[in-house]
């Protein structure tokens, strides 16, 4: 019997019937259950989780594709800018004028290249929240319950 046929046998003054003992039976059924639920929930919220940062993934390497081809020419345009201005307004030689632009880029890319792979270590692309949760949940199932 349902709590809300309890509660309406009370409120018409009717004395409601005992329920039936459970059997272990049950109680055991009800905890696979039970069990069976939480497991497909925290797998459930794992497949969400990953697909939600695929997801963030894709549009941040569309950005960033086309961030990094504006760059490139951007980039190209001033380098190009830079060794005539050195070779008009300070008479270095092209060489020398392409020999400073470039060394000065190698070593900004160097740096970036370094700072990026530092980033790169720290990042983890596991859902880690949803990992924790069903890592819980297979230590409750296999260990057993005193």
């Amino acid at each position: 019997m349902t709590a809300a046929e309890v509660e309406l046998a009370s409120r018409r003054g009717e004395t409601p019937p005992v329920a039936s003992p459970t059997t272990m039976t049950e109680l055991v059924s009800g905890i696979l259950d039970d069990a069976q639920k939480l497991a497909r929930q925290q797998f459930d919220m794992l497949r969400s989780e990953l697909q939600e940062d695929i997801h963030r993934t894709k549009r941040v390497a569309e950005l960033g594709a086309v961030a990094a081809v504006l760059f490139t020419i951007g980039g190209v345009t001033l380098v190009a800018f830079l060794v005539n201005l050195l070779h008009e307004q300070f008479q270095f030689s092209m060489w020398a004028s392409c020999l400073i632009i470039g060394g000065i880029a190698t070593a900004i890319g160097a740096a970036c290249a370094i700072y990026a792979w530092n980033l790169f270590e720290t990042f983890s692309p596991l859902p880690n929240k949803s990992l924790h949760a069903l890592q819980e949940t297979l230590t409750w199932k296999t260990q057993p319950q005193t």
